[in-house]
């Protein structure tokens, strides 16, 4: 077991996770409880029935065109009386799921947000109807100002925000993170060789992509501190004063502990973009909305900042795969960009000449959108428009969410899984107020001291291979955890998520990880008295 262990260990923890998947359903009959993966088992039914809802309308207003065809053929919509004709819609469905919800956003896009209804649901008829390319290809003209309205409502808060930022809509956050390492390679802003930090711990493709040959980067790590709530002591922050470090890449809150990033820590990567303009950071916020009055890093630093946020986590949507990259209007991207050598703003030129006559103008994250389609298909880049329709009506269901009952659900789910799990462990999580709970790592050395004490603790992880448990877990009890250092934690630990089961299913995981613990106390025992 131990040399196959150490193969697997070289695994990426979401491959890992395959193999305790088979082991933990090699018993005929039994429940497997994958813990493993983030996908939540919630999702918010409100604006997806405004989808539905939404696509019937289209539907009729397409069927208003070319009637006289009995073969199914409908045309485009016409903006001339579809405010009315969807007031219409409304009444004689008023009962019908997502209708209220629908008639209530198009009010609020035109009292509360000053846009021209007819020309919103318009737009949202073409898109839903998916019978047009994306256009703007980056986003289109009516979903780019509501996706902003939210992202300021739940990144940015009441912290003052001046100016404006752009934003690029992209499938997924996997999509974005992709996107934004091969612009920035493009455009020379990360070459093979420099210097990135990362705030450990972290979702693993931050830690792996930088290795790959595409890129050759090399990595300073910002610990976290698990005796400090996961926070990054200023020392580890203070790295990121060194002129070698071009970019700062986190996740916030962090993944897998959950944990946001203080007020303090984040004044203090404020005060060094201060000193050092030049610095690059990048917040992937998609834990940011499970938090009360959450601030991102895009909100104290937005001139250095790129901002990865996704819809997937919060409004249970990892098959839609919604993301969004924002960039202040002003940013340290493009005046890195203006300031490269007169030699490689020419290859550039040649780069993006095919689509601009004035390719040194072009914005950093339009040329996302056009590196995203090899720049020669950038005609038809762009996130599907449906999809953008769905974007478009989570936004506005949190916007209209004025009680914040949706979030209030979410975290009431959430706690209640994580008391049930250390309940049936026997010991208390330390209180940390900045936890936003999406994740818990349980630590093996902390839980043991804990049910057990220290002594007991030092002696297991002097005795035990780690990853070891998380696989006797696996065939014993059917429950699956993926190893927290796969994410750059220090401590060995396994992360478990709290989105994707139900709350007895958490019970039985903390009985499962108690008697895992228990069985190496009665050995622990056995020895002493050897």
């Amino acid at each position: 077991m131990d040399v196959e262990i150490a193969k697997l260990a070289q695994l990426s923890p979401f491959e890992l996770k395959d193999e305790l998947i088979k082991l933990a359903g090699s018993v005929e009959n039994r429940l497997m409880l994958n813990a493993g993966r983030g996908n939540p088992n919630f999702l918010a039914t409100i604006p997806r029935h405004g989808f539905w809802q939404l696509g019937l309308f289209a539907m009729r207003e397409a069927e208003r065109s070319f009637a006289y065809l009995p073969e199914g053929v409908g045309g485009l919509p016409r903006l001339v009386g579809i405010e009315d004709r969807f007031e219409i819609f409304a009444r004689e469905n008023a009962e019908e799921k997502g209708v209220n919800f629908l008639a209530g956003a198009v009010s609020y896009v035109r009292d509360h947000l000053g846009m021209d209804a007819s020309t919103f649901l318009y737009d949202m008829c073409e898109a839903v109807l998916g019978c047009n390319y994306p256009v703007p290809d980056r986003m289109l003209r009516s979903a780019e100002p509501i996706v902003a309205h939210y992202l300021r409502q739940e990144m940015v808060g009441a912290y003052p925000f001046i100016g404006e930022f752009d934003i690029f809509a992209t499938e997924g956050g996997t999509a974005a993170m992709t996107y934004i390492f091969n612009t920035m390679r493009e455009n020379r802003l990360l070459l093979p060789g420099d210097s990135i930090a990362i705030g450990m711990p972290i979702f693993t493709p931050y830690i792996e992509i930088p290795d790959l040959n595409d890129y050759r980067l090399k990595k300073v790590l910002i610990e976290a501190d698990p005796a400090q709530g996961w926070q990054y002591p200023a020392s580890e922050i203070d790295k990121l004063r060194d002129p070698a470090v071009k970019a700062f890449f986190l996740v916030n809150p962090s993944n897998p502990p959950s944990a946001r990033i203080s007020t303090k820590t984040l004044e203090q990567i404020a005060t060094i973009v201060k000193d050092r303009p030049d610095l690059i950071l990048l917040t992937d916020d998609v834990y940011g909305t499970f938090a009360d009055e959450f601030v991102s890093l895009f909100a104290v630093a937005p001139h250095n900042t790129i901002l990865v946020y996704s819809y997937s986590k919060y409004f249970g949507a990892t098959g839609w795969r919604l993301g969004t990259i924002a960039t202040h209007s002003d940013n340290v991207l493009d005046r890195a960009i203006a300031a490269l050598p007169e030699d490689v703003k020419r290859e550039l030129d040649e780069r993006y000449s095919s689509i601009t006559t004035t390719p040194r103008d072009l914005k950093f994250i339009d040329r996302l959108v056009a590196d995203s389609r090899t720049v020669a298909l950038n005609h038809t880049a762009g996130l599907s428009t449906p999809q953008q329709v769905q974007m478009v009506l989570f936004s506005l269901f949190a916007l209209m969410d004025i009680p914040n009952a949706y979030k209030a659900a979410m975290k009431r789910l959430i706690r209640g899984r994580e008391h049930a799990l250390y309940r049936e462990i026997g010991v208390t999580p330390d209180a940390n107020p900045d936890d936003v709970g999406y994740y818990t790592l349980l630590d093996l050395g902390d839980l043991s001291a804990k049910a057990f004490g220290k002594p007991f603790a030092e002696w297991l992880l002097r005795t035990v291979e780690p990853r070891s448990l998380l696989f006797e877990l696996a065939k014993d009890s059917g429950v699956v955890l993926l190893p927290g250092t796969g994410f750059g934690g220090l401590t060995p630990a396994g992360r478990v998520s709290l989105a994707n089961l139900n709350e007895t299913d958490y019970a039985k995981i903390g009985k499962a990880a108690r008697a895992l613990i228990e069985r190496y106390y009665l050995k622990f025992n056995s020895n002493k008295n050897t």
